[in-house]
């Protein structure tokens, strides 16, 4: 007999959909969270996510709520904020991190102008925060062919990865192309944030990314096991969102972010690599 947690999934399609775009954005988009949050890094998913918003909002005014003109739009102007970012840079001298700043803040503006002026309250909200109801087949798609994609990267890429997070000296020297795996990792970390804008929004898009990989650090030691924790907790968040979300008639973007919190802050208090009571026990005992 199905319990309450997964009766509505047994019952409503449109639940099914959202639970399967779910589970393929948890196993692709924490690995790149992870390396991000290794990089240090951590903010730049999040910049990115806001830089994308002017490329949906024109997608959204030319075709309205079709997930392949906002994914083309999402997808060309997250690249355009990254690939100007370091252009500017270095025609500039300046940091690369500040024209980014200042190109995601010129972008959410742009964007949430576009949307303000062409849509409805309802379909602005949409767009920002996501809504189940916007799994159709073509983000279905979307989301089973990002997440192929980035497993498929990761094969290639890892050891260049890791090594530029840390040893990027070493591995200049033993010819492991670190720009180029950078810009790679960067295209996928954008197609991840464009995937998962169809069911959380452009602006909830980034939690599931960072939040697993963040909790999952209080669970493993080496890149590999933090990778599979973070792959691990989002799972369990996109699970445990959704079915919050039906019962308490919330929206799902936020309701599998507060999900993703929630076990962040567990693992931050009960987790055995560093967590509140690991590091409080380990005083204790050796005082």
């Amino acid at each position: 007999m199905p319990d309450l947690a997964s009766m509505p999934f047994i019952e409503f399609g449109f639940l099914r959909r959202a639970l399967v775009g779910g589970l393929a954005l948890a196993l692709s988009a924490p690995p790149l969270g992870v390396f991000l949050m290794l990089r240090r890094m951590s903010l730049t998913a999040d910049v990115l996510a806001h830089g994308m918003l002017p490329g949906v909002a024109l997608g959204f005014i030319l075709a309205g709520l079709s997930v392949p003109a906002l994914a083309a739009g999402g997808m060309a102007a997250g690249l355009l904020v990254v690939l100007g970012a370091g252009a500017l840079s270095r025609a500039t001298g300046g940091r690369e991190d500040a024209s980014l700043t200042a190109l995601y803040l010129v972008a959410l503006a742009a964007g949430v102008a576009l949307l303000s002026w062409r849509g409805s309250a309802v379909e602005l909200t949409q767009v920002l925060f996501g809504s189940v109801l916007g799994v159709d087949d073509a983000a279905l798609l979307l989301m089973a062919g990002t997440a192929s994609l980035t497993w498929l990267f990761l094969a290639l890429a890892w050891r260049p990865l890791v090594l530029e997070c840390f040893d990027p000296a070493f591995g200049q020297a033993v010819g492991a192309r670190g720009s180029a795996w950078h810009l790679g990792f960067l295209a996928m970390l954008v197609l991840n944030l464009v995937a998962a804008f169809a069911a959380m929004g452009t602006l909830m898009a980034v939690g599931v990314m960072m939040l697993p990989a963040i909790a999952a650090r209080h669970w493993a030691m080496n890149v590999g096991g933090i990778v599979y924790a973070a792959c691990a907790i989002a799972v369990l968040a996109v699970l445990g969102g959704l079915a919050a979300s039906f019962w308490a008639d919330m929206p799902a973007g936020p309701a599998i972010v507060l999900a993703a919190g929630g076990l962040w802050a567990t693992s931050m208090l009960a987790g055995p690599v560093d967590g509140l009571w690991a590091r409080w026990r380990r005083r204790h005992l050796t005082g």
